[in-house]
Order: structure tokens, then C-alpha cells, then sequence
């Protein structure tokens, strides 16, 4: 898995995680955001999964006003991609707030 992360435009983010794994078919692709779904039920309970994960990251992007996108090709891998809006004048002045990111990798 690699987590990238970075400024998208002068006004926003990206942060980018790729799973070159064994990928997700097309007809669940608009469903993984919908809570307790499970491509793979029988898989998920043994794994401990409980089918909330993209469920709350896409109402914390959404709560950011970002935008999550979830691609995907079976036998190659996923990407989910989820877009921030930059920060306000107000919350750039903060001296203990980090810095933008810069585009910065990091492979776990």
C-alpha cells in the first residue's frame, strides 16, 4: 500500500491511497461508501471488518467539503482519492498548524 500526499491546485489537496491488491469489481464500486457494505462478507467477519470504514471517510470529507473518489480495476488494484479544499487566510496564521504538505510519499 502507498499513501501519497500533496497540493492539488494552489487551492486545495490530495491525498492518494493505492492498494495494488487484487482489485474491486465495477458493480460494487458506487456501493463502498454505504455503511456496513461488504464486497466480501464471509472475508470481512473473519478479518475483523465491519463495513464502516469508507463510510465515515467520506462524511468527514464531506463535513471538509472535499470530494472522495474510489477507482478501481479488478487484478491491478484501488485508488481512493480524497480532494480538500485549501485552508482559510485565518487558519494559515495559526503558528502551531502544519505546514501545507509538499507532495511528500510514504509507502507502508
Amino acid at each position: 500500500m502507498t499513501v501519497r500526499h500533496g497540493v492539488a491546485k494552489p487551492d486545495g489537496y490530495v491525498i492518494r491511497v493505492i492498494d495494488r491488491g487484487e482489485g474491486i469489481a465495477t458493480e460494487h464500486l458506487p456501493r463502498l461508501t454505504e455503511r456496513f457494505y461488504r464486497v466480501d462478507a464471509s472475508r470481512s467477519r473473519s478479518m475483523g471488518g465491519t463495513g464502516l470504514g469508507l463510510a465515515i471517510v467520506k462524511h468527514i470529507v464531506e463535513r471538509h467539503r472535499g470530494r472522495l473518489k474510489i477507482e478501481s480495476e479488478p487484478g491491478e488494484g484501488t485508488e481512493v482519492i480524497v480532494e480538500l479544499p485549501g485552508g482559510s487566510p485565518r487558519m494559515s496564521s495559526n503558528r502551531n498548524a502544519p505546514s501545507a504538505l509538499t507532495g511528500n510519499e510514504t509507502a507502508a
